[in-house]
Formats: C-alpha cells, structure tokens, sequence
C-alpha cells in the first residue's frame, strides 16, 4: 500500500470513529449515504457500506447507474439520481453521511443546494470535505499549485495531462468558505472539527442538526 493510500486509509478511519461517536447505529435508524461509488479503486471507497451493522437501513445516492455497487451490497438502497434536487420526501432520514463530496457537486450555487438538500431530507448531517489550504491537493498529489485561483491551476492541470481533474470535478473549500455556505444554506447548528496531518489541517469534518 503506498503512503498516500495508508493516510487516506488512516484519515477515513478516523472520520468514521468520529461519525459514530455522534450517532448510536440501529436497525430503526435511517441513513443516506450521498455519493457512493459505482467503481472501486481502493479499499476505502463506499467506506459506510462495508462497515455501518445495519446495511437494510442504508440508502446510497449517487449519480452513477448503481450496477456494480447493487453487485456488492445487495442489502443496501441504491438510488441514482441527477445531481440537483434530492429525489426524497421532506425528512426522509434520521441521518445522512457524505464524505468528500461537495467539493465536486460544481460552483457554489450547487455546493449550496447540495447543503440545503441535505438540510430538507434529514434531521442530522456528517459530511467531510477537503480543505483547500492543505499543502498537498489530495486528489492530484499536487503541492502548492491549488492555491492559486481555480483558472490558472485547471491551465496546470490541462498542461500535465490530468484534465480530468480540472473544471467542475472540484471547487475546494477553505474554512471561511465553508461557515459561509453553511451560513447561506440557512445551517446555523453545526461543528467542525479540523483533522490534521503533520500539524496541518487535511480536511474538515461537519456535524449539522437540524430543527
């Protein structure tokens, strides 16, 4: 396993203490899990999925056609959709995850109908996301070059060959960024955690109620 997937491994491990630090798994608790994977590129991806007790009450959203995924969790909901609107009743769950996800909904119109969907189909919400100030872009192992707006680092990203990381696929968040789309999705009870690397932090873990 190389270095990078170990810190992924050891990062999603710990988010996933955290989220069952805050809720108490049971087969009468209902949960969405926004932003499952059709494939599978390593041991921690559809990481609810493998781990949470009660699959049944699982439902995946994503906007894949769920094949592959159906294939390997039989037990759980699987339901695609369009990227916009949640295909959900009002307060559908009791409970929804999503790690590392709104960052690659698109801009911030959408990265705000992301949180305020999550806001209308359930009263509690864990989601993670990376953030922008890391000195390593964790998706394209890139160092520093994030930092610069979103332009000119997708020109780098098209110069080195990696286009597909470039355009919609993420708009990454920073602290500030992240409290002020929280504010505007009209999400006032929240905390964050910051989990760090090497004293830096890699990514933010949300914790949102809802009234």
């Amino acid at each position: 396993m190389s270095l990078a997937h170990r810190v992924s491994k050891y990062n999603r491990d710990r988010k996933w203490r955290a989220f069952l630090k805050e809720i108490s798994p049971s087969p009468i608790l209902r949960v969405l899990d926004i932003g499952f994977s059709e494939n599978e590129y390593s041991g921690t991806d559809n990481y609810i999925e493998k781990h949470y007790p009660y699959p049944n009450m699982l439902t995946a959203l994503g906007i894949d056609a769920p094949i592959k995924f159906k294939e390997r969790y039989p037990s759980v909901n699987s339901v695609q959709y369009n990227g916009a609107k949640f295909p959900f009743e009002d307060k559908a769950f009791d409970v929804t995850w999503s790690n590392a996800v709104i960052e690659h909904v698109g801009s911030r119109d959408k990265q705000l109908l992301f949180l305020k969907e999550i806001k209308r189909v359930s009263r509690r919400a864990f989601f993670t996301t990376p953030n922008k100030y890391f000195p390593v872009e964790v998706h394209t192992r890139t160092m520093l070059l994030h930092y610069l707006p979103k332009i000119v680092f997708d020109k780098y990203l098209n110069l080195i060959g990696k286009t597909w990381a470039s355009g919609d696929y993420m708009y990454l968040l920073s602290l500030n960024t992240l409290k002020s789309l929280l504010a505007d999705a009209g999400i006032n009870e929240y905390r964050i955690v910051k989990n760090r690397i090497a004293g830096f932090t890699m990514d933010f873990f949300v914790s949102c109620e809802f009234s």
